[in-house]
């Protein structure tokens, strides 16, 4: 094996553990990713809220403006009965409500450039939220390629430390069966030579057998005798 063989695989060895052991990305990007959800949210509900009180503002001002229409009435009949006073007093009321207005509209058209500064804002952020979901999803995909060729090339370390194993066993084996092999084939020639017309002990284990036959057929005669000289005896009484 080369040089830079060796030095790549000692590189790849040591980018392994550190992607074992460093904090698993997945998690960091998916929290990255609610808060930015989060964030959105926030920006959703802040234009619910503008246009929320618009639509107050925009009420409020159909209200006064039935209230002017009133007025006005007022003052014209005030005029058509020559009540001066009273027609006056009905246009000052509504120079209050118009002023009322105005200043309702003014809130309004701010409402309307927040909304609309707003709604730009939530449609960037949109967009990056999305950006980033897509790309979490790659990033989230390659770590775990990563991390399962990790665990391969680990489950490979194991298998070939085991295969070792295996093969210092199996080699044991052979050996042994190579040895009985030899020690039967010695034994053989032995035999056919005549140099072992027997093994060692089986003669004598045959002696003991014959004596031990003999020794029971004397015990077998010998109680056989008895058992004759006891009925005799009966019968002659």
């Amino acid at each position: 094996m080369g040089l830079f063989k060796r030095m790549e695989m000692v590189f790849k060895s040591k980018i392994n553990k550190m992607i074992t052991h460093m904090e698993d990305p997945r998690e960091t990007l998916d929290y990255s990713y609610e808060k930015q959800l989060e964030m959105l949210q926030n920006v959703k509900r802040g234009v619910a809220e503008v246009v929320s009180s618009k639509k107050r503002l925009q009420l409020q001002r159909a209200k006064i403006t039935k209230k002017l229409e009133k007025l006005e009435k007022q003052a014209k009949e005030a005029i058509a009965v020559e009540r001066e006073e009273l027609a006056r007093l009905a246009l000052e009321r509504k120079a209050v409500f118009q002023q009322q207005i105005a200043d309702i509209n003014a809130e309004i058209l701010e409402l309307e450039k927040q909304e609309e500064k707003l709604i730009i804002s939530e449609k960037r952020l949109s967009t990056k939220v999305e950006i980033f979901r897509t790309r979490k999803e790659a990033i989230k995909a390659q770590y775990s390629a990563a991390e399962a060729q990790v665990r391969i090339n680990e489950s490979f370390s194991g298998i070939s430390e085991e295969m070792a194993d295996v093969g210092l066993a199996l080699e044991r084996a052979e050996n042994k069966i190579e040895e009985m092999k030899a020690r039967s084939e010695a034994l053989d020639e032995l035999m056919e030579a005549g140099t072992l017309s027997e093994l060692p002990g089986q003669g004598q284990d045959e002696i003991e057998k014959e004596l031990s036959r003999i020794s029971r057929e004397k015990k077998l005669e010998s109680e056989l005798s008895k058992l004759k000289a006891e009925v005799g005896k009966e019968e002659s009484q």
